[in-house]
């Protein structure tokens, strides 16, 4: 299996023989304002792709959108994707992708696709009141890999590793944040649970909005072992 990391949560696989596009987040830098009610209002994204918007979306067999906030889905990934290769994404956003001309396969519970099965897991963005204006989210298990998506470490996520024992898990640890209401993605405390578990965690979603607070470094230093690829990098799990 092979991860390439684009930018934020937006990643290609490559496993069992297909390339797969997840949460195209494609925008040039700054092109979006700031995520409000944070502590950084600077434009989003942050930082710019490192090849461009055309190339990302050149070749795959699928796309795989976890939820439709913009970090995971943008103007760019609506104009650019293909509209012949299947979008895997949540039953809640599917009307929305239908409007846009996608072939959209919803994942309710499982879903086949040519020998590759596709379930869909739950997700909390967040706490509380937070999580509730931040709902509906979902993470996706394929095969042996867990993507988690936007999820803070909760009961549900322990019991999705426990039934489905991934052999990798990529999770999205920029510690993003509200002025109030705690974290709405994992942070050191939520990865080192994952990394307890699982044999190999992939950590992405960092340094590319204005509300990830999580360094690359900070997540090193106190995870040790744990994969965390810079924009551009593949890596090989």
């Amino acid at each position: 299996m092979r991860v390439t990391l684009i930018r934020n949560a937006t990643i290609i696989l490559e496993l069992s023989g297909r390339r797969i596009l997840v949460d195209p987040m494609l925008d040039a830098a700054r092109a979006r304002p700031p995520i409000e009610n944070t502590a950084n209002p600077v434009p989003n994204p942050t930082v710019g792709l490192p090849f461009p918007a055309e190339e990302v979306v050149r070749g795959v067999d699928a796309v795989l959108v976890t939820h439709r906030h913009r970090d995971h889905f943008d103007g760019t990934a609506e104009r650019l994707l293909p509209r012949d290769v299947p979008t895997f994404c949540q039953p809640d956003d599917a009307s929305a992708f239908f409007d846009l001309g996608l072939d959209v396969r919803p994942v309710g519970d499982t879903l086949d696709w040519n020998g590759l099965t596709i379930r869909r897991v739950p997700g909390r963005h967040g706490s509380g009141a937070v999580a509730e204006a931040l709902a509906p989210v979902s993470g996706f298990v394929l095969d042996d890999l867990y993507l988690a998506g936007d999820t803070v470490w909760y009961e549900d996520v322990a019991e999705t590793i426990e039934r489905f024992s991934p052999r990798v898990a990529i999770v999205n640890a920029g510690g993003a944040s509200f002025l109030e209401g705690g974290l709405i993605v994992m942070g050191i405390d939520d990865v080192r649970e994952v990394a307890s578990r699982v044999p190999v965690v992939v950590c992405v979603h960092m340094e590319a909005l204005n509300h990830c607070f999580l360094s690359r470094d900070e997540l090193a230093a106190a995870v040790p072992g744990v994969v965390i690829p810079r924009d551009g990098e593949t890596v090989e799990v």
